[in-house]
């Protein structure tokens, strides 16, 4: 260790530097290596400190070790000699992965040779004040001295920084003179202008399909997305990437897909269609239809159906129903199924190879991570590829043989399955097939095979990446880049297929589409817009960790929506009758209500107002109590929209002592006192059925033994539906198609749900409207 620490404090190290750096066993032998490589040329004490400063900034930077002696080299030769060349000298070596290096074109790319005169450097110093003159004369030392610098140095990029910052020192310093008391005061910040109360203010959230939705923080989904792309490679610079693996069939390899892309950026959503798509998988169509959406680029819709046990046809048909309701059109729909032919051609090729072998070994034995190691994993070649092909001849019985991959995976898995043996028959091959290949074989040679130039994954498919390179390259095909995002997950619900369908199986919910779960039908039946689960996405943004969210901040999301775009109606839930005693017993008028009240030229409708209107229960109390401004028999009350003030006269009781009705007298609005409220009614209803939900679980986590430890089938929240049978609704609402939406004044916001029949319509409530806690 002595000799180490010796050895970088030669190069101007401090000790403790250079004690740091022994801790880091891969930045201390790469260090050593190239201090070895320049000290042959100039030996021992010949690397003086800037030089041993570039060979330290390489040594830590440098990604591919291949060429660490190379670049050494060069330090020591002195053709690198800044930080400026070294920059360049990394880049071009990551850009240029093969040998042989062309050394013209990096001499070119480090200005290697170039020298940049004093006259030089002062004649662009003088250009750039000139072009600035007027300016500076006007803001003197207030002006951004670092816009003289970068436009100084874009003009000389390989001059010296501290050369060209004393020049502009100088000219600016000539020019302006000596600073005085008023160039030292602080730049007074410029005020922030308040709008005006008659503008319109810029509202928080705007929205739109395919995620062209502004944050509040102002950026778009889109945007979002693009800003993404400065952290993606370009498309045919795959090998950029750090992680990815370089062959030496990589750039021929590249230059093919470049061909047949065009350079054009190619993304997949692939679900595997045995379950419903939840609010989950709704980040991930928005990242990967957006991201090629906001790139100019395609993605493709494809079905990871490599498991016929599990798939049915009304998923596949629900999934492409969900992508296009969320606003997003697939370039192609394709299927794994479409490659089973060439995959099983790739698993052939794959065993020639010796990189995979059958093995017989049972599948309880597999399990886990300490797994005992195959004793078919030296078989012959020859002898797998008879044992494959009977296995797709059908000779071994389910279970009996699997082929498999000879990889370690990250965490620590051996020889992951590529193949096993299926009796069942599938839904497009029919019995075509009865081995099939698995997610881990599947997904990466799929995605080569479409030219997908970004596989974006959630983060636990990062354990998975190195395989994912290992088999593209260990066939010699095309490999794409994967990248991970961080899942969306919520509180107060569960989203994995197996525990819906034990809510479906137990009765606990309805079906997938129950408006308690949050699958996208099941969303989508409860009335929440395709826009509003876009937004939802584009608020929590594009994260690389995973994300815990409550329901409140995609309800907030779904009222933001709704209240620009559900017409206002009226309904009463729990009705009481009132009967208007002065008016006559046929009296009927039309009053029109407005369909969205803060914009009356949106459009209005008219609903009937007779000599019996029905209100809520909860809008009349026989007892006045404190700061309650509704209908009281001391306390007349408004009827919106109707331009009638009403007053109790009689209270009428059921033999329990309910009140069931009453009797009032109405007065124009324009002859009596302003009332302290106005209350939402009907008058010649449609009775209709209302459905009211609530959280479907109790306790945030339901699925955490330790919120629940009787696991969240004991969870069910008893009063997460309330069924009203007997609602009463303005007849505007009479021509409604499903999944209609309006606003059911002062209650909330309700959509047409498929139950609904010619006879009665059912609405379900979407989101309760905003809350103010001093409303009583």
């Amino acid at each position: 260790m002595a000799d180490s620490v010796a050895l970088f404090t030669s190069i101007g190290l401090s000790e403790q530097k250079a004690k740091e750096t022994l801790k880091n066993e891969a930045l201390s032998s790469a260090l050593k290596d190239a201090i070895t490589q320049v000290q042959r040329v100039h030996g021992p004490s010949g690397v003086d400190k800037a030089m041993g400063t570039l060979l330290y900034s390489m040594a830590s930077r440098l990604k591919d070790t291949k060429r660490l002696a190379f670049l050494s080299d060069s330090i020591g030769q002195r053709k690198i000699s800044t930080e400026l060349q070294l920059a360049a000298a990394l880049e071009f070596v990551k850009s240029h992965p093969q040998d042989p290096i062309n050394l013209k074109e990096f001499e070119e790319a480090c200005g290697v040779g170039v020298v940049i005169t004093p006259e030089q450097i002062e004649d662009a110093v003088e250009s750039v004040i000139k072009k600035h003159k007027e300016q500076l004369l006007k803001e003197r030392y207030h002006f951004n001295m670092g816009l003289l610098m970068g436009e100084a140095r874009s003009a000389l990029k390989w001059a010296d920084g501290k050369v060209i910052k004393n020049e502009v020192d100088m000219q600016v310093l000539h020019l302006l003179g000596p600073k005085t008391e008023a160039d030292l005061e602080k730049k007074p910040k410029a005020p922030k202008s308040k709008p005006a109360d008659n503008e319109v203010k810029v509202k928080k959230e705007e929205v739109a399909l395919n995620g062209d939705v502004m944050t509040g923080e102002g950026k778009s989904l889109m945007e979002q997305l693009r800003g993404e792309a400065l952290k993606f490679h370009k498309t045919g610079e795959n090998f950029k990437t750090e992680g990815y693996v370089v062959t030496p069939k990589t750039m021929d390899l590249l230059k093919k897909h470049m061909e047949i892309t065009g350079g054009q950026i190619r993304t997949r959503f692939p679900p595997e269609p045995n379950g419903i798509l939840h609010i989950g998988h709704a980040k991930a169509i928005n990242f990967n239809f957006g991201y090629a959406k906001a790139n100019n680029g395609i993605c493709f819709l494809r079905y990871d159906d490599t498991n016929p046990e599990k798939e049915e046809e009304k998923y596949f048909t629900a999934i492409k129903d969900m992508v296009e309701w969320l606003g997003y059109k697939p370039y192609a729909v394709t299927h794994a199924s479409d490659n089973f032919q060439q995959l099983y051609d790739l698993a052939v090729d794959l065993i020639r190879r010796g990189q995979a072998y059958v093995c017989h070994q049972k599948g309880e034995d597999l399990k886990g991570h300490n797994a005992p190691p195959s004793p078919w994993r030296d078989r012959p070649v020859e002898e797998s590829l008879v044992l494959f092909e009977r296995m797709k001849k059908g000779l071994f019985a389910e279970g009996e043989a699997t082929l498999r991959m000879k990889m370690v995976m990250e965490d620590g898995k051996m020889d992951p399955v590529a193949y096993r043996i299926k009796y069942t028959p599938h839904h497009r091959t029919g019995d075509e097939w009865c081995i099939y290949p698995t997610y881990d074989y599947t997904h990466c040679l799929c995605d080569s095979i479409e030219n997908i130039t970004h596989s974006l994954c959630t983060k636990e498919f990062q354990a998975r990446r190195s395989s994912y390179y290992w088999l593209c390259n260990a066939l010699d095909v095309y490999c794409p880049v994967q990248w991970e995002y961080g899942r969306l997950n919520l509180t107060y619900t569960v989203v994995s297929k197996r525990k819906i369908i034990k809510l479906v199986e137990t009765g606990t919910v309805r079906d997938w589409d129950d408006p308690r779960l949050f699958t996208l039908t099941a969303l989508r039946r409860r009335g929440f817009p395709p826009e509003a689960i876009n937004n939802f996405c584009a608020r929590v943004g594009v994260t690389v960790s995973q994300t815990t969210t409550e329901p409140h901040l995609l309800e907030s999301c779904v009222r933001d929506v709704l209240n620009d775009t559900a017409p206002r109606v009226m309904a009463v839930l729990e009705p009481l009758k009132v009967t208007i005693t002065n008016l006559p017993d046929n009296f009927k008028s039309d009053v029109q209500v407005p369909d969205f009240p803060a914009n009356e030229a949106k459009g209005s409708h008219t609903v009937p107002f007779t000599r019996t209107v029905y209100i809520e229960q909860t809008d009349f109390r026989e007892v006045m109590e404190k700061g309650y401004k509704r209908l009281t028999p001391q306390q007349p009350v408004g009827l919106r929209h109707a331009g009638y003030v009403i007053s109790v006269q009689k209270v009428i009781k059921d033999a329990q002592g309910k009140v069931v009705e009453l009797e009032v007298t109405c007065c124009s609005t324009e002859n009596a006192e302003k009332p302290k409220a106005f209350i939402h009614w009907v008058s010649q209803p449609l009775v209709c059925e209302v459905r009211l939900y609530e959280r479907l679980f109790l306790h945030k986590h339901p699925e955490d033994t330790s919120e629940v430890p009787n696991g969240f089938l004991s969870d069910i929240n008893p009063n997460s539906l309330q069924v009203i049978t007997s609602a009463l609704v303005d007849t505007s609402v009479k021509g409604a198609k499903v999944f209609d939406k309006f606003q059911f004044e002062r209650v909330g916001y309700f959509s047409l749900d498929p139950d609904s029949t010619a006879d009665k319509l059912v609405f379900n409530r979407t989101v309760t409207l905003k809350e103010d806690p001093g409303k009583i």
